[in-house]
């Protein structure tokens, strides 16, 4: 019995020493492999009987395990979608041929990093196939409650179509309107400027705004009326205003007051008023009371100050960006940019208990608990790194290392089953 025990734990190291040269095996071949975790083997005895007086040998169970909570270095890249997690948390992914075949449910799949690009089906995806996953944007770029413990509301991320338009919803508008041109015996010539914005279909337009002085008999009035015209509807009035400005000291030169005869109403504590264009309203800002931004009346020039605004013509995507936070944002050639998805971070418990799927995506199990998606840089997660690639956890001087003590080990395990076979072989002879 003794000897037979001794054969079979001969054989079991045997076994265990081939698992663990198989995981060295695996480790070398993917030292070069962004993403790729390593895997180790631990070796567990096991006691066949507790009889003190004979010895039975149960010789070693190896297990199995993926370092998945270990980080490899991270290295510089050339491109903006290649992106790595800089600590704790992962990126969902999709699988391609899933998503390709119309499939509802998709498997969720986590990687920590990923050199993604756009395929010709509009998706940012790597070269394994797997599809960046990502929280789609409201058209204000903004984002919907979205449930943070399941893939609802996930979808692969995908640039379609092309092109971008974003009509004009607001101007700020800064100038100076000549304070002589209110005074008596003025000659009550008008102030023009043309302000340039684009409508619902990415064409330029322009308002056209006129400030006519009221010229009083004696004294000063400080009053002006603002005509706003639309180009897209012939030069059709879309706003008309009476502007009245301070002179008294402190607040000379300020908006005073402000009277709507035709157009949206003014606000006199945001300083905002809206008129229609012919694609819909835009929100102007000259100032509230007593403001000195906006519209002011000092010295004796017209001078615009500055005019901002949002809104851009029509362009052609030209690239793609995704920031610390998760947000992927397509720029335009014509300057626009606009934010479209959110990628978060998924966390669990126990990284070392996630399921190592191929491509260096892993799947939730019962040992990794459950996953819970994180907006990246928030809570216990890490911020995302694009121009960044994850290098393999690998040292191969530490494998080689264990390569070298696996193949002794294994040596002398068949040394044993050499011996043991000897013995048996005495054994036989003394019959004879």
């Amino acid at each position: 019995m003794t000897i037979s025990s001794s054969l079979n734990a001969g054989v079991s190291g045997l076994s265990a020493n081939a698992n663990r040269l198989a995981a060295i095996s695996d480790n070398i071949a993917n030292a070069s492999t962004y993403g790729y975790r390593r895997a180790v083997t631990d070796f567990n005895s096991f006691v066949a009987t507790n009889d003190s007086r004979t010895y039975v040998a149960g010789g070693v169970r190896a297990t199995n395990m993926r370092l998945v909570s270990e980080r490899g270095s991270l290295v510089a890249t050339g491109n903006a979608t290649d992106l790595t997690v800089r600590g704790r948390g992962m990126m969902p992914v999709a699988n391609q041929a899933q998503v390709l075949s119309g499939s509802d449910e998709l498997d969720m799949m986590l990687t920590s990093t990923g050199s993604f690009r756009m395929n010709e089906n509009g998706y940012l995806a790597n070269t394994s196939g797997s599809l960046l996953m990502g929280w789609p944007a409201n058209q204000d770029g903004s984002f919907p409650t979205y449930a943070r413990d399941s893939m609802d509301g996930l979808e692969p991320i995908r640039f379609t179509p092309n092109v971008s338009n974003d009509p004009t919803t607001a101007v700020d508008l800064s100038l100076n309107l000549p304070a002589t041109g209110t005074d008596a015996g003025g000659s009550g010539e008008a102030e023009t400027m043309t302000i340039e914005y684009f409508d619902n279909l990415g064409k330029s337009q322009t308002i056209t705004m006129t400030f006519t002085p009221t010229v009083p008999a004696t004294g000063a009035s400080n009053e002006w009326t603002m005509v706003m015209t639309d180009s897209a509807q012939d030069g059709a009035v879309i706003g008309e205003y009476t502007l009245t400005f301070d002179d008294t000291v402190g607040g000379g030169g300020t908006i005073s007051a402000v009277t709507t005869v035709t157009g949206g109403a003014y606000d006199d504590v945001t300083g905002l008023l809206s008129v229609d264009v012919l694609g819909g309203p835009i929100e102007f800002d000259i100032g509230a009371l007593g403001d000195t931004t906006g519209i002011t009346q000092l010295g004796d020039d017209f001078a615009p100050i500055s005019i901002e605004k949002d809104g851009s013509t029509t362009g052609n995507m030209v690239s793609v960006e995704v920031d610390e936070n998760g947000l992927v944002r397509a720029l335009y050639d014509s300057g626009d940019s606009r934010v479209l998805y959110k990628v978060p971070l998924a966390d669990v418990r126990n990284y070392n208990g996630l399921i190592a799927m191929d491509n260096q995506t892993f799947g939730v199990s019962p040992e990794s608990g459950p996953f819970f998606l994180w907006d990246a840089g928030e809570g216990p997660t890490s911020g995302i790194q694009s121009y960044a690639l994850e290098e393999s956890s690998v040292d191969i001087a530490e494998e080689l290392t264990d390569m070298i003590q696996t193949q002794r080990a294994y040596s002398s395990n068949a040394k044993v089953i050499q011996t043991v076979d000897e013995m048996l072989q005495e054994t036989t002879n003394i019959k004879r």
